[in-house]
């Protein structure tokens, strides 16, 4: 039950794609991340060029994010004026990080790029994480009080123009910090083919110090902006974008989203953390094990020559 996929110039099993799909889409809905860290990797993993893989994924990421908003947005937890700000900054980002992409291609060195991206921002954000959450879980199981936590904001953030209030987060600080970490995110969309939540989630408890209960939601909507004109610009720009590839895992993908949205009320946060901390780390290992371990095939004949 193979499919080809015409921009990747491959064929898959196009049933392990929609599986595929949906079990990516729970870890998102189950998280409340895109789930594009994720499945890049995966699809490399089957075969699909990187370069293909991480423009193509982007529209799961989408569909994925938007029925995760869906939910949370009925539960009153997405702050759209500061995701609106957030997505301004991802807009911008994208338009970078696509042209940056194309670069890199034109140079050769887009898997390349790629590789070390995931190494790096996945293994460094997946072992904070996974440190994080252990040192809270031991302290929970051993009896010990919560240790006493600063909540005061940087005062860095009073000190900036262009001040907004985000009734929502209950913040009123400037709108270039949001802005700054929405350009961040776009480039990191263009790169690497995530939505950036891994990142972004951390950045908006610790640096903005929104509302903890606002914060996922208003990621996942400001995911959806970016990665939605990040896949625009990739299919028009770099011509890297499989239909084909992209519509199969949206299907699996919204599905998956909902039931994973569904479980994660059952579960304690510093237990998600722990499992997304670890997940992260391990596909962040995974991408860079190619960049030191010896391939089994040095040479490789490409398609049309003899031996």
């Amino acid at each position: 039950m193979d499919i080809y996929l015409p921009i990747a110039e491959v064929s898959v099993n196009w049933p392990t794609l929609v599986i595929l799909g949906a079990v990516v889409g729970f870890v998102s809905g189950l998280f409340g991340i895109g789930g594009g860290f994720l499945m890049a990797p995966i699809l490399v993993f089957l075969g699909i060029p990187p370069t293909v893989a991480v423009a193509s994924q982007a529209s799961h990421v989408v569909a994925s994010s938007t029925s995760g908003v869906i939910r949370y947005a009925g539960a009153g937890a997405v702050d759209f004026k500061m995701g609106s700000v957030m997505a301004a900054g991802g807009a911008v980002g994208a338009l970078a990080g696509v042209e940056l992409f194309r670069y890199l291609r034109l140079l050769g060195q887009a898997d390349l790029v790629v590789a070390v991206s995931y190494l790096v921002f996945l293994g460094a954000i997946g072992v904070l994480m996974l440190n994080e959450s252990l040192t809270e879980i031991l302290r929970r199981r051993r009896g010990l009080p919560a240790p006493h936590k600063q909540r005061r904001r940087p005062m860095w953030l009073y000190g900036l123009p262009l001040k907004m209030k985000f009734p929502k987060s209950g913040l009123y600080i400037s709108a270039l910090p949001p802005f700054g970490l929405g350009v961040f995110a776009g480039v990191l969309s263009a790169i690497m083919g995530v939505g950036g939540g891994f990142i972004l989630v951390p950045a908006m408890l610790y640096i903005l110090r929104m509302r903890a209960g606002a914060v996922v939601g208003t990621s996942l909507f400001q995911i959806i902006i970016t990665t939605a004109i990040t896949t625009i610009l990739q299919a028009g720009r770099n011509q890297t974008v499989d239909i084909v590839l992209s519509t199969i895992l949206l299907l699996g993908g919204v599905v998956g989203a909902q039931i994973g949205a569904r479980f994660a009320g059952r579960f304690r946060a510093e237990e998600l953390r722990a499992a997304l901390g670890l997940i992260v780390l391990l596909v962040g290992i995974q991408m860079g094990l190619d960049l030191f371990v010896r391939p089994n095939d040095i040479f490789m004949i490409a398609p049309g020559i003899a031996d």
